[in-house]
């Protein structure tokens, strides 16, 4: 059982995976409209998010 549920974990990890570099594709690109804009709650929001994604995608790897 042990096995299976690792599997299971590895799978969902693979299909996630994707998912968060192509949010954090599109949370760059907003990352730098908000830089050209000179809009610093933008940035701040940006980067918070940035963060939050790094982190999903360290708890996956």
């Amino acid at each position: 059982m042990k096995y299976v549920m690792e599997a299971i974990k590895k799978r969902e990890a693979e299909e996630k995976l994707p998912v968060i570099k192509l949010e954090i594709d599109y949370e760059l690109i907003t990352l730098y409209d908000a830089m050209k804009d000179n809009d610093r709650e933008a940035m701040d929001n940006s980067k918070e998010r940035l963060n939050e994604l790094r982190r999903e995608m360290l708890a996956l790897s």
